[in-house]
This record gives structure tokens, C-alpha cells and sequence, in this order.
């Protein structure tokens, strides 16, 4: 970069942490005689003023800093509510970038100070993250300075050399870094938020989850990095579970001579088969004599670790000091903002041919424990030093974590800062020091024909391992061995044993699962574990060893019966790798955004299809609850509203278990879609209505209850609310709406629920007659029409057909009639029985038929009680075995000497009882479904007496 001097400019810095960016103006202002520093709007973000020239301009620096990210990405506000839309619509609903409520303070600030200002340095760390940050306050400050130069200050470490390195060298921001984080927080924002309301809203009031949290305020959350993280742990806690021991038998040879013992390992291992392994031990045992077939001696070098990167430091602290990798982080960040150690967060495992190597151990020195190591690192005569191996890998970032400060310790530190400042000390001395070098002497020996192996080793220069104690390369002193030597054994053993499944993962295994996976950054990885900690889909044992709770494993099972592999991290990796490209520049944002989320779209609609399989998994590990909320259902894409025109119709199902479509906008529009009451399962699909407009209706795949719908309809329909499906409307008028009652067993006759009053005002308001086309009245009750047409029965009064009351075809009380108000019968008037759990229902189109039944019923079987239990019979062929029980409670209606009858009530004799209505071959059925669907189906029924 090129600077011209001339007048003062005023450069406003900005750096991640209010620590960050006192530390750095301590380190500019040092030799001007320090700075001012005065309080921002936000008390925690202070300005510090010094002067300073860089590159021989003159200038007078504002620095001040954010605290991590400014801003936050989510949806819409009128897609944050968790019922304000279908999940599905998150993957197409808008979402913009905004500062949030707690940091408008640090808003102002920048603000303030940018207008001032010529220059902008952004100090933030240099990763994506940190690239993601600077565009953040970048968007913040030229919106109020559109002429301002902007400057990225790169550094790794908090030391002098470092900041004023950065400071001299200037470089610009990278956007393909920033994109690449905002594609992520996008995608996970998307994926996120649509499975956890999906999941959240399906499960957590129907089971009694094991959580000592209240139960409504439970989260069930989905994270496309957490969910596959949560897969590692089960899968191996499942392979546990599954592993069937397998016995298994093995000779074991030792020789002890002159105090030292020599174990010999058969080379087979083992054998599976007792008869073959009690064969060849009894060869063995027969002819004992052991044969020294070679000897062999070899140099053996054991390499110091390759330069400590992110992944490694989490992985060896958790290994050697128990602790957790999100703990290790937080304690590594303290020491970096502290100047001691580099920046924690780095892919990078090579040192790069400029960093002063020497340097940094010359620091080291002073130490009382390993600074004489440091000085033989130093010193040529020692020949110790060797360059540091490479990884293979560098993020063009940060440099592999290393100290960049000497210190015995501080007085504030705590154990566990010390123990790791000690491992990345000791870890970089060991890097650049010489392998370890031993000797091994390999002895193979023959028994009758089984050859059998022992090694020993002994260190010839510890080198490395001196200085890192972490490692150690054990091994065993042997006797002196000669080729063609023979002895006697000392034991010759046939040992059993089974094989043992693997471990748990521990952290250590899991990270490495994560980093070979491509689920997560260095950066992050230890948050996704802590996030199933905090969620309690896993808990952590004492040797640091993760396995599944009930509820991690359910929801892993649910997923994995659905037939793919949400849990595995094959999707996860894919976004991951895009994610590199869109930082490299090879790829753009709005190409990887859509190629991830149409992906993970059609994935998540295929869940909610399959999500009887969700809650299969559930009820495996959890009972079920009565408990119902207002977030309870899952609200699944219909069509588009044609009353408000703004949202969609979506199928919910209320908290009585019953199913409705309505506006998603409610309550400013009240546009809904009954359902028939008998429905177990409604699912929406994929399937388009080629009739119903407007579009796309979506067709919903329903589940019937079997007792509820007559027997000539299927259990499974898929149907259309779009006005076009005769199958949904003829359920709807025989089977009413809303909840069930499942004391009795409920057929046709069971009368319609009506809906709500609102509901029935709106409807009466648009009922329109036929003869004078005006509002109010139906067809039927018109004042137009002519006086001698048929009067009719006032609502609520007994109806008069001839000299005849209409009787209940169920307990024989008298009837009253009513009017519907369902779209399809509008206006049609039916009879239904007053007595309270009696489900009689008739229309009054069918009294002429309903009096021929009452007359049926009343001649064929006038002593005829009706059964407890409602039942009269059993649909199919065959004799009578109806399971209701009579007066004297015997199972069942006599089949000896039974009279049958058609639907007209002609005797028929000889013939056995053959129900032919519908498909429901041996279900129980009410005297009302008989009436009913003999004569609205116009079917013979034969009905045994």
C-alpha cells in the first residue's frame, strides 16, 4: 500500500473485544507517550486516542471494538412466531441482518466516531468469523460515511513485533471470506429453525420427556452440525449395544531367564474354534522345545507432533488433563488476549519459513523446569534442533498456536491456565526438537510348528520426549536371544477369551470424528458438543465419554427409520466444502445457499410426511402424555388464502386431536376448511389438485378411523379441499366435525359437530335461496313459495310424517329435528336422538325409509334391547357373531333358529347371515350404521334376529 504525508487524518480502529483493542493502543502509544482513553455509549466498549504515523502519515487514531458479532441474521417478524407459518415456508421466508436491541450502544459509537474519521482499520480476528465481523461494522459505518478508506490490519498475536508488523502492512478486507460465513449462518438459520419448531411442536407435549426442565419450555432443538455430532455418539453407543460377545482361545509362551521375561504373542492371535485350538495346543504341549528362528535389531525413531493447531489443543487437553473442549477454548482465549500464547483459532500445522523459530525458544530460557531444555535446543554442539515437521495444512490465516511471551506463571491464572500455557510450551519445544531413537530387537521362535513373537525396546535418546512429557514410548527389556537357540518354555498356556466391543467416544474421538467428517470449523466445534450437553440429548461420564440420553437416541432412531440419514455427516460435509469455496471464490454465495437448501427442503418435507416414525421412536422411550398446548400441532402448506389473499391455508391439528385447514394469518383472517371428525392422520403431499383453483392446492393424504365411516369408505383417502373431492364432503356431512367421542363406538348416525358461533353467523350470513336469491332463508323455507307445498317441522320440535314420530333407530326416544350448516348440505334439514352419548342421525330427505326401518326394527324384533355396548353384529360373511351382550349375558345374539331379513323387512329362511356392506369383514357395527347405510347406500343387508 502507498501513503502520502501531509496534514493529520483522523483513522478510526476497531478490533473484537474491548481487550483486543486496549491491548493493541498499549503497544502503538507505547512510544508516544501512551493514550486517552474516555467511555464510548456503551460503558463496556471505551475510546482510546494516541497518535500515530503509518507509513509516514500522520495520524490521529480513535480506537474502540464490538464484542463479537454486531449484528444477527433471522427471519421476518411475521415468520419469528412459532405458529405463524408452515416450517416448510422458513426455506423461502426473508430474513435480514440487524443490530439488536443490546448492542445499539456499540452502534452509536461507531458511528459517532466514523462520521469524524478519513480512515477505517478493522482489527478483527483473522478468520471468516472475523472477516464476517469487519463487514458488519463496515456496513454500520459507511452508512453514515460513504467516503471513508478502509484498511485490515492482519495479526496472530498480541505482541509487539506482531501489531507493529500488521499496522506498517495493510491490507484490504476479504468479502469472499465474509460471504462464506453469511451463506452458513443462513443455511443453519433455515435448517435450524424449520426442523427444531418441527420436532418441538410434534413431540414435546405428547411424551413425558426425562429433562428436570418444565416440559412446555422445552426445546427440541436441530442444528446441522449438532445433529450429526449427536450421530457419532449413538452409532457407537449402538455398536456397543449390538456387539454379541465371541469366545475365542489363544496360546500364550513365556520365558523367563536371568530376571527377565520374555512373553512370545502366537502369530495366529486366536482362534475362534475350541476343537482346533485344543488340537494344536496338545501338538505344542507334545513338543515343547521353542527354536530361535530369527533375531532381528533395528533403529526404531519415535517423531516429535506435528505444530499444535485447534483441533490438536482440544483434542490433548482433553486427552491429558480431562478437560472439555469448550472449557479449553475459553482458557486459551484468556491467554491470548493476555499476549501470552498466539491465536487460538487456526487450521494451520506448519510454521511458516519466515517466523523466527529461535526467537521464540530464546524467550523460553528463563524457565526454571524446561529452560535448560530451551538452551540445548540453542546450543549447535547439542545437535538437538530439527526444522518442525509439516501438517499439510495452512488456513492462509494464522500461524499454529505457539507462546509468544514469556512467563512462570501469573498470580491470577488458575490451574488450568497453567496447564495449558505448559502443553502449548512444551508441545512447540518439541516440535522443533529431534525425534526419539530406539532400539528394538525382534526375537520369532518356533513350537512345533507355531511360530510365536516377542519385541523389547530400549531408548537410546529420549531427545523430545525430555521436554514433552505427554508422550511416552514404552517398552520391554528381553533376554539375549541367539538364531538356532533352543529352551524350554517356561509356561505354554491355552488362555480363553471373548472379543469386547469398542469404547465410547471420548472427546478426543469425537473431535476427530468432526475434523475427518467436515462437521464444523476449528472454531466451533466445541460448541456443537456443548450444545448436545446443554440440550441433554448426551451426557459426558468422568473419563470424559460420551453416551446418548433416551431422547438423543430417540430422535437419531426416528430419523433413521424414515429411511436416510439425517444424523450422518454427509450432508453436513457437503455444505462445509461449498462453504471453502465460496472463500476461495470459486463458487458464489447464492449458488451454495440454493444447492444446500433445496437439499435439505426436501428432506425435511419428506420428515413431516414420515413423522409417524418420529413419534414411533418417542413412544419406544417415553409415555405418553394427555397434556395439549396451542403450539401443539404441525402446520403443513394447503393452498393460498382466497380470502386475505396474503397467506396460506395450512392443515393444523387442534388440541382434541381433530384436524381443520385454516389461514395461517390468524386471527386477522378466519378462513378455515372443517374436516370430518373421524380422522386419525392427515398429511399433506406433494400431489396437486389439476382442478381446484386457486393454486396449488396440495392433497392431503387421510387416515379414517374405521368404526367412524361407513363401511363401503376406505381407510386411506387422498382427498382434495378444494371443493372438487365428493368422498371428504359425503364423511363430512355423515360424520360431523371436531373431536370424538371414544366412549361409545361412533358410526354415521353421530351428529355434527357444529362450528363456532362466529363461524355459524358468517355461514348464515351467506346462505342463499334458490327461488327469490336472497339471503337469510334457504329454498326449502322460502315465503315465495306456493302455500299448499309440505309445511316443515319447526327446529327443535317433533316432525310429524303422517300419524308417525320419528323414533331413534338406537334406544327408540323421539327425535327433534335440526338444520346443517355444512357448505355441501347448507340448509338440509336431519334428525338426531336427544339422549345424551346417543349418536342417532337421519336425513329428512330418508324419513320415508327412516319409518320403514323404525317399522322393520319394531316388527322383526319387537323385544329387541339395545346392547350395552352399542353393537349389533359383524360386518363380513358367515354366521352372526355379533359381540354385544343381551339380558341374561350370554356373549353374542343366538345363531340357532335365526330369522333373516332383507332391507324391506321380506322374512328370509335357510339362508345364512351375510352382511355385504362395504369392505369391514369382521369390525363391529351399530344398529344406526345398519339403518343408515342399508338404505342411504342402497344395499341389501341381511340382518340375522
Amino acid at each position: 500500500m502507498s501513503f502520502h504525508s501531509g496534514q493529520r487524518i483522523s483513522v478510526l480502529n476497531v478490533a473484537e473485544k474491548p481487550s483486543v483493542a486496549k491491548a493493541v493502543s498499549e503497544i502503538l502509544s507505547r512510544g508516544g507517550g501512551g493514550y486517552r482513553a474516555r467511555p464510548g455509549r456503551s460503558c463496556y466498549n471505551r475510546v482510546f486516542e494516541f497518535d500515530l504515523t503509518i507509513k509516514r502519515q500522520q495520524c490521529h487514531m480513535l480506537f474502540t471494538s464490538v464484542t463479537g458479532h454486531l449484528m444477527e441474521l433471522d427471519f421476518d417478524d411475521r415468520y419469528r412466531k412459532w405458529n405463524s407459518c408452515d416450517p416448510t415456508d422458513l426455506y423461502h421466508a426473508p430474513v435480514r441482518k440487524y443490530v439488536p436491541q443490546d448492542k445499539l450502544d456499540i452502534k452509536r459509537t461507531l458511528e459517532e466516531e466514523a462520521m469524524k474519521c478519513q480512515w477505517l482499520i478493522l482489527w478483527l480476528d483473522c478468520d471468516r468469523e472475523g472477516e464476517n465481523i469487519a463487514f458488519e461494522v463496515i456496513d454500520v459505518c459507511t452508512a453514515v460515511n460513504h467516503n471513508l478508506n478502509i484498511w485490515r490490519a492482519r495479526f496472530s498475536a498480541l505482541i509487539d513485533r506482531e501489531i507493529h508488523q500488521s499496522v506498517q502492512n495493510l491490507g484490504r478486507p476479504n468479502k469472499y471470506f465474509a460471504d462464506a460465513v453469511d451463506a452458513r449462518q443462513e443455511i443453519d438459520l433455515r435448517i435450524g429453525a424449520s426442523f427444531t419448531r418441527f420436532q418441538t411442536m410434534l413431540l414435546k407435549d405428547s411424551f413425558a420427556l426425562d429433562v428436570p426442565d418444565e416440559t412446555r419450555n422445552v426445546v427440541l432443538s436441530y442444528g446441522p452440525c449438532q445433529f450429526p455430532t449427536l450421530g457419532f455418539i449413538v452409532e457407537r453407543y449402538w455398536e456397543i449395544q449390538s456387539h454379541e460377545p465371541e469366545d475365542f482361545w489363544t496360546i500364550n509362551c513365556s520365558h523367563v531367564i536371568d530376571g527377565a521375561t520374555a512373553s512370545f504373542k502366537w502369530k495366529r492371535d486366536r482362534l475362534f474354534d475350541f476343537a482346533c485350538s485344543i488340537v494344536i495346543y496338545e501338538i505344542c504341549v507334545e513338543e515343547p522345545t521353542a527354536t530361535v528362528k530369527t533375531v532381528k535389531h533395528q533403529e526404531k525413531l519415535k517423531y516429535p507432533p506435528y505444530p499444535l493447531s485447534t483441533i490438536e489443543i482440544q483434542k490433548r487437553a482433553s486427552r491429558y488433563f480431562r478437560m472439555s473442549s469448550e472449557h479449553t477454548m475459553k482458557v486459551a482465549e484468556d491467554l491470548y488476549q493476555a499476549g501470552f500464547i498466539s491465536y487460538p483459532r487456526t487450521e494451520t500445522d506448519s510454521f511458516s519459513v519466515n517466523t523466527d523459530l529461535h526467537a521464540i525458544v530464546q524467550q523460553q530460557t528463563a524457565h526454571q523446569i524446561w529452560g535448560s531444555y530451551a538452551e540445548l535446543l540453542l546450543n549447535p554442539e547439542a545437535r538437538l534442533w530439527r526444522n518442525p515437521g509439516n501438517g499439510g495444512h495452512d488456513d492462509k490465516a494464522h500461524p499454529p498456536i505457539h507462546p509468544t511471551q514469556f512467563t512462570s506463571g501469573e498470580s491470577r491464572w488458575s490451574p488450568d491456565h497453567h496447564k495449558i500455557y505448559e502443553l502449548v510450551t512444551r508441545h512447540f519445544l518439541a516440535c522443533v526438537s529431534q525425534p526419539a531413537v530406539g532400539a528394538e530387537t525382534i526375537v520369532d521362535i518356533d513350537i512345533a510348528g507355531e511360530q510365536f513373537s516377542v519385541s523389547g525396546r530400549t531408548i537410546i535418546a529420549k531427545n523430545y520426549l525430555d521436554v514433552y512429557r505427554f508422550d511416552n514410548w514404552g517398552g520391554s527389556i528381553i533376554p539375549t536371544y541367539q538364531t538356532g537357540q533352543q529352551f524350554l518354555p517356561t509356561t505354554l498356556t491355552l488362555d480363553p477369551g471373548s472379543t469386547r466391543p469398542p469404547p465410547l467416544l471420548s472427546e478426543s474421538d469425537l473431535l476427530s470424528c468432526m475434523d475427518k467428517a467436515g462437521i464444523g470449523t476449528d472454531a466451533t466445534m466445541h460448541d456443537h458438543i456443548k450444545k448436545l450437553l446443554d440440550r441433554r440429548y448426551v451426557i459426558k461420564d468422568q473419563n470424559t465419554r460420551f453416551s446418548p440420553t433416551n431422547l438423543g437416541e430417540a430422535l437419531v432412531m426416528g430419523y433413521d427409520d424414515m429411511g436416510y440419514e439425517l444424523w450422518k455427516p454427509d450432508l453436513r460435509s457437503t455444505m462445509e466444502d461449498d462453504m471453502k469455496l465460496v472463500s476461495l471464490g470459486t463458487k458464489t454465495k447464492n449458488h451454495a445457499l440454493r444447492t444446500s437448501l433445496e437439499k435439505m427442503e426436501a428432506c425435511f418435507i419428506d420428515a413431516k410426511l414420515k413423522k409417524i416414525k418420529l413419534m414411533e421412536a418417542m413412544g419406544f422411550f417415553f409415555e405418553r402424555t394427555n397434556r395439549t398446548s396451542n403450539d401443539h400441532s404441525v402446520m403443513e402448506n394447503v393452498c393460498p388464502c382466497s380470502l386475505c389473499q396474503e397467506a396460506n391455508m395450512v392443515l393444523k391439528q387442534k388440541p382434541d386431536g381433530s384436524f381443520m385447514v385454516g389461514c395461517s394469518n390468524f386471527p386477522m383472517c378466519r378462513k378455515v376448511v372443517w374436516l370430518p371428525g373421524s380422522i386419525s392422520e392427515a398429511n399433506v403431499t406433494s400431489d396437486i389438485c389439476n382442478s381446484c383453483t386457486p393454486g396449488p392446492v396440495h392433497k392431503i393424504r387421510f387416515k379414517f378411523r374405521r368404526l367412524e365411516i361407513p363401511p363401503n369408505y376406505d381407510v386411506h383417502h387422498l382427498g382434495c379441499i378444494g371443493g372438487c373431492d365428493i368422498t371428504l364432503k359425503e364423511l363430512t356431512e355423515i360424520c360431523g366435525t371436531g373431536s370424538r367421542n371414544h366412549s361409545s363406538v361412533a358410526g354415521s348416525g353421530n351428529r355434527a359437530s357444529e362450528p363456532p358461533s362466529n363461524q355459524r353467523r358468517a355461514n348464515a350470513r351467506q346462505i342463499s335461496c334458490s327461488n327469490c336469491r336472497q339471503t337469510g332463508h334457504s329454498s326449502r323455507t322460502c315465503p315465495s313459495q306456493s302455500s299448499n307445498s309440505t309445511p316443515q317441522p319447526s327446529r327443535g320440535h317433533n316432525s310429524q310424517n303422517g300419524n308417525s314420530s320419528v323414533l331413534c333407530g338406537s334406544c327408540g326416544a323421539a327425535c327433534v329435528m335440526r338444520t346443517a350448516n355444512t357448505e355441501a348440505n347448507r340448509g338440509r334439514r336431519f334428525y338426531t336422538c336427544q339422549s345424551q352419548g346417543c349418536g342417532f342421525f337421519i336425513w329428512e330427505d330418508n324419513l320415508e325409509n327412516a319409518g320403514i326401518a323404525n317399522q322393520l326394527r319394531r316388527s322383526v324384533y319387537p323385544s329387541y334391547t339395545r346392547p350395552t355396548s352399542n353393537t349389533v353384529g359383524i360386518v363380513g360373511r358367515g354366521r352372526s357373531r355379533g359381540r354385544g351382550r343381551n339380558q341374561g349375558g350370554q356373549r353374542g345374539w343366538q345363531t340357532t333358529n335365526s330369522t333373516f331379513v332383507t332391507a324391506t323387512g321380506e322374512p328370509l329362511s335357510g339362508r345364512r347371515c351375510e352382511f355385504l356392506v362395504g369392505r369391514a369383514c369382521n369390525r363391529e357395527i351399530t344398529w344406526q350404521q345398519w339403518v343408515t347405510y342399508s338404505f342411504l347406500s342402497h344395499k341389501i343387508v341381511y340382518f340375522g334376529v
